[in-house]
């Protein structure tokens, strides 16, 4: 079983406590370092939920992206989606893009997932035995939040999930809206 599957085992069968711990401060550095630190755009493709039309990353160069890393068995995901729902509807229209990328391998859940946490207005994307989460973005824990510029390069990565993250999502969101596009 590779690393993330078991990861994912065990984060499922903890329930995916209410709040994981965010990384430490040289955690959280060294890992928005190993993403951002080369310069090259993001790229990665996988399907939309629920038609399975495609979806590349490269077709958002020009916005800020949030993308939500998710599962339907994760509890502190069914807090973070209405959220990051909100800032999509808040920062729309200077340019900010949101996803909600889902890892399960049965996207059956799916549904019920998103009605049950009110999720209504934002876009959904499949990632096939998590492979753009497991080897494009490194995931090592569900939620996580991966901020792109507008060049399409990975800016800022969070582990876990409060409400009082909001705050600091906001001021990077409000940041790299700042920057030019080009």
């Amino acid at each position: 079983m590779r690393p993330f599957r078991l990861a994912l085992a065990v984060l499922a069968l903890s329930g995916c406590a209410q709040r994981m711990p965010s990384l430490t401060a040289p955690a959280l550095a060294s890992s928005e370092a190993s993403l951002a630190s080369a310069p090259a755009p993001l790229e990665f493709s996988v399907k939309r939920y629920p038609g399975g039309e495609p979806y590349s990353i490269a077709s958002d160069r020009g916005s800020v992206v949030l993308l939500d890393v998710w599962a339907t068995w994760c509890a502190p995901c069914r807090d973070a989606l209405p959220m990051y729902q909100d800032l999509a509807k808040h920062y729309a229209s200077r340019g900010l893009k949101v996803y909600a990328l889902n890892v399960d391998a049965d996207t059956r859940g799916i549904p019920a997932f998103l009605e049950e946490a009110k999720v209504t207005a934002l876009p959904v994307l499949l990632d096939a035995d998590a492979e753009v989460s497991e080897k494009v973005l490194k995931i090592r824990g569900m939620p996580t939040t991966v901020l792109l510029d507008r060049k399409g390069v990975v800016r800022y990565v969070h582990e876990g999930f409060a409400e009082e993250f909001l705050s600091k999502y906001q001021a990077e969101i409000e940041e790299l809206l700042a920057e030019p596009a080009k």
